[in-house]
């Protein structure tokens, strides 16, 4: 018989449910986005929270009619438990608990992050190990060695903003809406990338980090007094030129981790892997190293239930349930993954 796991997912501002059959195939999958932010050009983490209480029970209501099952045909329940932020972490935690208790069936807290970069795997791919997997979203931007599942160390992040994060502030000073990683990337392609000399902080550093904030900073000197709306053709400049430095930041850092720890693969997970530029640009760097490079489908790059399903579906397996006492970790070091690198390799 099938196993069946049903997956929760609350971690920012997407409300997810999913049933995942056998630990690979998504029987369904559901997500009802929070419109109540594009107001604002970011999520608004208190309105976040309020929400995912109205949306969550019709959400998982709606998963299992979608995939024509009920609560007694479950194997287990999956939810994320970290990291994200914490009041809407709170709100899937506490539901998946008492769904859990209610319906007699096993628990599983899920590492989002750990999600994200297997969420590949729905595709039907199957991935070699080591390999370096990238976590790229508006909330995060790790790069990891996985030398197989729950076996990762964490060699790089970013210092400060997120790389979809930097995409939708920059849309937010162009007056472009939110979120603004897909308008921009929409626009770049009609732009001239070399149009604006903008920095790759931390490009040459030595290590595997990265930091957006100064090219946030420069996009604002370039904008100066401007206001929308702007040009076309200096906006799909301006476009083109800020996704290219963060494109260019990226394959450096990821391509490097690779060929210093002798990965098998390049696996990128996350909003942000939906862009084009980076597919292309990753694509063609990990085929220069001779490994393969893996990318969801662009609907299982933003958040969602399934992927957490799917990794909940491995824990289930290896006997990793969680109990009653399971509680939300808003950081990702407290969420199991070894402690980053501190000596590069060179």
């Amino acid at each position: 018989m099938a196993s069946l796991v049903l997956g929760i997912e609350t971690s920012c501002d997407d409300t997810a449910a999913a049933v995942i059959e056998d630990g690979r195939r998504a029987r369904s999958s559901v997500i009802a986005s929070q419109a109540v932010h594009r107001e604002f050009g970011g999520v608004v983490p208190e309105l976040a929270s309020r929400a995912h209480l109205d949306l969550l029970g019709p959400t998982v209501d709606r998963a299992l009619a979608e995939a024509h099952v009920g609560l007694d045909d479950l194997d287990a329940i999956a939810v994320t438990r970290g990291p994200g932020l914490l009041g809407s972490l709170v709100v899937g935690v506490a539901y998946a608990k008492a769904l859990a208790l209610a319906a007699d069936r096993p628990l599983v807290g899920v590492n989002h992050i750990e999600a994200h970069i297997w969420a590949s795997a729905l595709d039907g791919a199957e991935i070699p190990t080591p390999f370096v997997g990238a976590a790229l979203s508006g909330g995060h931007t790790e790069f990891i060695v996985a030398r197989g599942f729950g076996d990762y160390t964490l060699w790089g992040q970013t210092r400060d903003d997120a790389a979809g994060e930097a995409f939708d502030k920059v849309a937010k000073l162009l007056g472009l809406g939110f979120p603004g990683g897909p308008i921009i990337d929409r626009l770049a392609a009609g732009g001239d990338a070399r149009a604006f000399d903008l920095p790759r902080a931390m490009i040459g550093s030595g290590d595997y980090d990265v930091s957006f904030s100064g090219l946030k900073t420069a996009v604002r000197q370039v904008i100066g007094d401007r206001t929308p709306p702007h040009p076309e053709t200096w906006l799909a400049d301006l476009c083109a030129s800020f996704r290219a430095a963060v494109v260019e930041t990226l394959e450096a850092k990821i391509l490097r981790l690779a060929r210093d720890t002798g990965a098998a693969a390049v696996v990128i997970g996350g909003g942000v892997a939906a862009n084009r530029e980076l597919r292309a640009v990753l694509g063609r760097g990990a085929e220069r190293l001779g490994i393969p490079a893996f990318f969801p489908s662009p609907v299982w790059c933003t958040d969602n239930a399934a992927m957490i399903g799917l990794v909940g579906s491995w824990m289930l397996e290896r006997g990793q349930t969680s109990g009653p006492d399971l509680e939300p970790v808003a950081n990702l070091e407290e969420m199991g993954f070894a402690a980053p690198a501190l000596a590069a390799a060179s």
